[in-house]
């Protein structure tokens, strides 16, 4: 099955930029693809300085929705959401001061990533943090999900500003893939570090997936791979009912395996049904009292609108963009404009003789 590399340099235009993230692009450019995904055939998707955290996540969407072995190559460096506290990748555009709305959110890579079965998926990290970051990454590590393997470098706040850092332990990977083979990835990881300038004090990221041969979480890809998923959606709704048996409807646990339902509906290429429980879950999420802006509730809302927007039918559209454009009033999210959109459309719909009926929900 070939594999898919995601390779993404950032870091902010001007004097906020720590690092010249985009200067391993070509080095990584000349590494064989399959050697770059471990697989005997690959396909790459290269992201430079990019500037919208949407784009960033389209591209890194798609390559997760691959059925292949998945690696991710990031350089850049990492700054933190004053309000909320939470790390982002900065952007082209980013300044301290508008982490939130132009740099991308940290927790979408773990969103984005939840569903991959383990083993399959591999995050190379070298990264440069601000003074704020830093500090919260004492005691917090940087969270990439459950089923990913991450290996890299996490670099402090330079003492003193001059020219940006050099992303020399990505530069080492690249130079070692550069020979046409890919060691295993302990021991890649161990090798490029090795050939990394000045690491004291850094903060070094080796994490393979735990190893769960009965995790339920892989019986329900095995399942999506093979084009069986109603009995994909039939093992998820099994685990829900236990969530909420044990936990209540409200938890974590139960919350969990209704998202992954919602994902399970969006492959199945039945949007109506995955936007109408993203909705759900949004919904209680804010009833249990999580805020507006809490990262679980905008990624839900936001979820549900992409959703949302793969509707066709008129009638199944405007009942659910009725209960979205409530939602959207409610948490507005990072995209400008988003509430402006899902009326806009509503206005079209209801303009519109409505003869379809809502099918597939």
């Amino acid at each position: 099955m070939p594999g898919t590399v995601l390779m993404l340099a950032a870091a902010p235009v001007g004097r906020g930029r720590l690092v010249d993230a985009a200067a391993v692009l070509p080095v990584l450019a000349a590494v064989d693809p399959a050697v770059l995904a471990g697989t005997d055939t690959a396909n790459v998707v290269e992201l430079a300085d990019p500037v919208e955290p949407q784009a960033v996540l389209t591209r890194l969407r798609a390559a997760s929705a691959a059925p292949g072995p998945l690696t991710v190559y990031v350089t850049g460096q990492l700054q933190l959401d004053r309000r909320q506290r939470l790390p982002h990748l900065a952007l082209a555009r980013t300044t301290p001061a508008t982490v939130r709305y132009t740099a991308f959110p940290w927790h979408w890579f773990r969103e984005e990533l939840r569903l991959r079965a383990p083993g399959t998926t591999t995050l190379f990290l070298d990264l440069h943090a601000d003074a704020d970051t830093w500090e919260l990454l004492r005691t917090t590590p940087l969270d990439t999900g459950r089923t990913t393997a991450v290996y890299g470098r996490i670099a402090p706040p330079p003492g003193r500003r001059g020219t940006p850092a050099a992303p020399t332990y990505m530069k080492a990977l690249a130079t070692i893939l550069r020979s046409g083979h890919r060691p295993p990835l302990g021991q890649l990881h161990e090798l490029a570090l090795t050939r990394t300038e000045e690491t004291a004090g850094h903060l070094v990221l080796a994490a393979a997936p735990p190893s769960t041969p009965n995790d339920p979480h892989a019986a329900i890809t095995d399942a999506v791979r093979a084009g069986r998923h109603s009995h994909a959606d039939a093992l998820a709704a099994q685990w829900e009912q236990a969530a909420v048996r044990d936990h209540g409807p409200g938890s974590e646990e139960a919350l969990h395996w209704a998202e992954v339902r919602a994902d399970l509906a969006m492959f199945a290429g039945d949007p109506a049904r995955s936007c109408r429980t993203w909705l759900a879950i949004a919904a209680a999420r804010l009833a249990a009292g999580q805020p507006a802006d809490a990262p679980a509730v905008e990624a839900a809302v936001d979820r549900a609108h992409h959703q949302w927007s793969e509707v066709t039918a008129p009638a199944a559209a405007l009942e659910l963009g009725t209960a979205l454009v409530g939602l959207r009033a409610q948490v507005p999210g990072r995209r400008a404009g988003a509430l402006e959109h899902v009326r806009r459309r509503l206005r079209r719909l209801e303009a519109q003789p409505t003869r379809s009926t809502v099918s597939g929900v």
